[in-house]
């Protein structure tokens, strides 16, 4: 394992995410370009469920490019994921709005958005196994947990984006042109990621011939996926309450946008490392307790810190509640990963993985925003997105309790353990 590996396999996931939150960020520019409606409201709605879009098609990219890492390599399957993202994001910066081609740029906003979420989907699995293959056994939640830290790295970079474009442009000019420069912007990485995954070498674990045993194994291991499924989608739905606050800020609390992209790019700078001390933590005392405890932690802290920045309504609650509870969600992640990864036989890895997460962010995620401003609307609530986050985690709970240690360090425990009984 060399360090460019690792940046050459992560670099494609965070340009995924980049492009995924620059679109949450601006989506209300976006709707006003592409979804003039008679309500400010109705042109949300219809920019956020183009967003969830991209949510469709990420299970048809997970089973279609995952089973193609499995089969063929984790390699060939990134470098297609990495053209297809290209595009994706390339088209959206350059559509033309809905008062210049008509009724044809939401259909080409929603194509990039679908192509988007294909890519996405098959990128996950390959990445993470690859990851995972390439770790030496001691490591492998500190290095899978790169692939949730390079989401918090762009997610950073995309708030940094925000700021300066929300800073130096009025806002005539930002819903003019200024959300398509961040775009733009996402798209100069294309060709620095490319070269790096043209020179990425092949996992000894990353090309199974067997389709039949795929399907056998996929079978046998139905409580991994089913427990993955839960968890995953549990740790989604607080991740995009949380992604949301930009644009709750502004319709719910009538906010400036600025405090909300503050408070988001630093609890991702925040996240970064807790991102990497949940996967090293892992790595020494295993995987459950980190999940437990980690999502724990979400659950109690989400309602009190809602409360304080609906309350007082203030930048500096706004920006410290939305840090501490990026630090909390990102705690668990790595760890988590590499358990559910470890879990899966090479066979299956890449698609088993890239599948349950895509199915879990289509089901939850690409709902989430869509609910959240559904139940502020309907209740009138401030503090709805914090009781969807609380039930959501309490399943997630469940799940997280029920998942089977496999951390190498706690399964050689384990095993000494039973040769040696005290």
């Amino acid at each position: 394992m060399k360090r460019r590996h690792v940046a050459a396999a992560t670099i494609g996931n965070a340009l995924e995410f980049y492009d995924f939150l620059i679109y949450a960020y601006f989506s209300i520019q976006i709707g006003h370009a592409f979804f003039p409606a008679q309500s400010a409201y109705a042109s949300l709605m219809l920019s956020l469920a183009t967003f969830g879009a991209g949510f469709v098609t990420r299970p048809i990219g997970a089973l279609v490019i995952g089973a193609y890492s499995d089969r063929v390599g984790r390699r060939p399957a990134m470098m297609l994921c990495f053209v297809l993202i290209g595009l994706s994001i390339v088209t959206m910066a350059l559509i033309p709005p809905y008062a210049v081609i008509g009724v044809a740029a939401p259909i080409l906003a929603v194509i990039a958005r679908m192509v988007q979420g294909f890519s996405l989907g098959g990128e996950v699995g390959s990445n993470t196994a690859y990851l995972l293959e390439i770790a030496p056994e001691d490591k492998r939640g500190l290095v899978v947990s790169w692939q949730g830290a390079s989401q918090m790295i762009a997610w950073m970079v995309g708030g940094c984006v925000g700021i300066l474009l929300t800073t130096i442009l009025p806002p005539g000019l930002l819903e003019a042109y200024g959300w398509r420069i961040a775009f733009l912007l996402g798209a100069t990485v294309v060709p620095f990621g490319l070269w790096l995954r043209t020179n990425l070498p092949e996992t000894r674990a990353g090309v199974v011939k067997s389709e039949p045993s795929r399907l056998r194994q996929a079978r046998a291991h139905w409580r991994v996926l089913l427990i993955g499924l839960f968890g995953i989608g549990a740790s989604t739905i607080s991740t995009y309450v949380f992604a949301y606050s930009v644009t709750y800020a502004q319709a719910t609390l009538h906010m400036p946008a600025q405090a909300g992209f503050v408070g988001e790019t630093l609890g991702n700078a925040l996240g970064i490392p807790a991102i990497l001390l949940g996967g090293w933590l892992s790595d020494r005392y295993g995987r459950w307790g980190v999940n437990v405890f980690g999502n724990l932690l979400v659950v109690i802290s989400t309602l009190p810190i809602f409360w304080w920045i609906t309350v007082t309504r203030s930048d500096f609650a706004l920006i410290a509640g939305v840090a501490f509870l990026g630090i909390t969600t990102s705690i668990p992640w790595g760890s988590f990963y590499a358990g559910l990864a470890e879990s899966l036989p090479s066979a299956i890895r890449g698609g088993g993985f890239g599948t349950v997460y895509s199915v879990a962010v289509a089901v939850f995620g690409g709902t989430t925003q869509l609910v959240v401003t559904w139940l502020i609307h309907l209740t009138g609530n401030a503090l709805a997105p914090a009781w969807y986050v609380i039930a959501a985690g309490a399943i997630g709970q469940v799940a997280l309790m029920l998942m089977v240690e496999s951390a190498p360090v706690r399964q050689s425990f384990q095993e000494r353990y039973r040769l040696n009984p005290i």
